[in-house]
């Protein structure tokens, strides 16, 4: 996983192609950032298939198994969900090492049209009332996959925006991907709001969700197209290793990554569970709790390129920790706000700031994470940080609160389970030193 070097006939090959477009920074070849949003579209759709199954988690539970479960059938869903994040791994190794041995780019465009294909057949796939007990099968199978390309997804797309940067511009040009995420999560929001007004409950069972996936797999032929025509980056990055003095051991990374990235996507995903929560939990109604998921997305998209630039003016890890530390003390008394005064105002408001600090933190991370790494092993090592971090920890997030209200009969269960994550990634944090790559005073005038 952490010694794989890439083919010399690689690094000629991508920084022939970086010259001929005429590509140019500070310290070598980087690509434009026009051309960043490109790779965005990966982590967009993924986004989207997320959001998206999770606030139709309902209604897919009630397509999906049988009836007579009752509640019980929207913990199976979250399950099956939380059963995707455990093939990510697996892809990380896969599609991430293939990344650093091939090229950042093929990686990408097979970790895309993957990804594609999952979403597709879970939109398709039939009923419980139709095919019985093949239908949650296929469900998971589908999702199964779906993990996989995701997991392969995060290493070589992230390595790529980071490697595609000019010199101090790290943070912002992964902050492309993560304004991806945001109007990604603003787009279901509102393609998932426009569905609950103009479909009835029995109408939303049957096929209103499904519409919802079959939307965003219209992307992927559009992204294939253009990540196709994209610049390789590894040779540049290969060229340039000598001159980066923040690389640090893939172990090291690897293992205090794990909770770093644990705790974000805990944190993350908890703030995704609000749609689930405000129908679940404070009986809400479906349209009044799609407000939370536009909400997510209007503060991905404030506060992602936001996040980048302080993180390369101030340093990554200074500002990841700052961000760990306001969500940690802001939690409680934002699911305060909610349960006392559960209107769309108070929804709005709570998952919109909480989704600033959140992004914010998420860009730092990334690119803290992926700075500290060599270029041979740095597609491979972060894909497998992240995609494990997610599965052991982040992916199981929605199914654990759930869990955890059923058992405390509290709705102040989840803040707490996220509280306790954030402060174990911020005790994590102190085991990694801030790389002088791409963050703090060093790089101000290139800001």
């Amino acid at each position: 996983m952490f010694h794989h070097r890439a083919r010399p006939s690689v690094a000629t090959h991508s920084v022939e192609l970086l010259r001929r477009d005429g590509i140019e920074s500070v310290n070598g070849e980087s690509v434009p950032l026009k051309r960043m949003v490109a790779i965005g579209l990966g982590n967009a759709l993924e986004f989207y298939d997320f959001m998206i199954s999770s606030f139709f988690a309902v209604q897919v539970g009630h397509a999906f198994f049988p009836a007579e479960l009752g509640a019980r059938g929207l913990l199976y869903t979250l399950a099956t969900f939380g059963v995707g994040f455990f093939m990510r791994p697996l892809g990380g190794i896969v599609i991430g090492r293939y990344g650093d041995a091939q090229g950042r780019k093929p990686a990408m465009m097979w970790s895309f049209g993957l990804m594609g294909l999952a979403i597709l057949g879970m939109a398709l796939t039939p009923s419980y009332s139709s095919i019985g007990i093949a239908a949650p099968i296929m469900l998971l199978c589908f999702r199964l996959l779906q993990g996989f390309a995701v997991g392969g997804e995060v290493g070589p797309i992230t390595a790529y925006a980071a490697e595609a940067a000019p010199h101090g511009h790290r943070a912002r040009y992964v902050s492309i991907l993560q304004t991806g995420q945001g109007l990604a999560v603003l787009c279901s929001g509102v393609i998932g709001y426009s569905l609950a007004r103009l479909l009835s409950p029995g109408n939303l069972d049957a096929y209103g969700w499904r519409i919802a996936l079959l939307l965003g797999v219209l992307i992927v032929p559009i992204g294939l197209l253009i990540r196709s025509r994209l610049p390789e980056t590894l040779g540049m990055a290969q060229a340039q290793a000598a001159r980066e003095p923040g690389v640090q051991s893939p172990w090291r990374v690897f293992f205090v990554g794990l909770m770093v990235v644990g705790a974000g996507t805990i944190a993350g995903y908890g703030l995704t569970y609000l749609a689930t929560y405000a129908q679940d939990t404070l009986k809400l109604g479906a349209q009044l709790a799609f407000v939370t998921t536009i909400a997510q997305g209007l503060g991905y998209l404030c506060g992602a390129y936001a996040g980048g630039w302080l993180g390369d003016r101030l340093g990554h890890r200074r500002v990841l920790l700052l961000c760990f530390a306001l969500l940690l003390v802001l939690m409680l008394p934002a699911f305060v706000l909610i349960n006392r005064w559960p209107t769309a105002a108070t929804l709005f408001l709570v998952t919109a700031v909480l989704s600033i600090i959140h992004i914010i933190a998420i860009v730092c991370m990334s690119a803290f994470l992926v700075e500290s790494l060599a270029p041979s092993v740095r597609s491979g090592t972060f894909a497998m940080t992240y995609a494990t971090g997610v599965a052991l920890l982040g992916g199981t997030t929605q199914l654990v609160l759930k869990l955890l209200i059923d058992t405390t009969g509290s709705a102040f269960a989840p803040p707490w389970y996220i509280i306790v994550a954030l402060a174990a990634g911020m005790l994590a944090l102190t085991q990694l030193r801030e790389s002088a790559v791409g963050g703090g005073a060093t790089h101000a005038s290139h800001g």
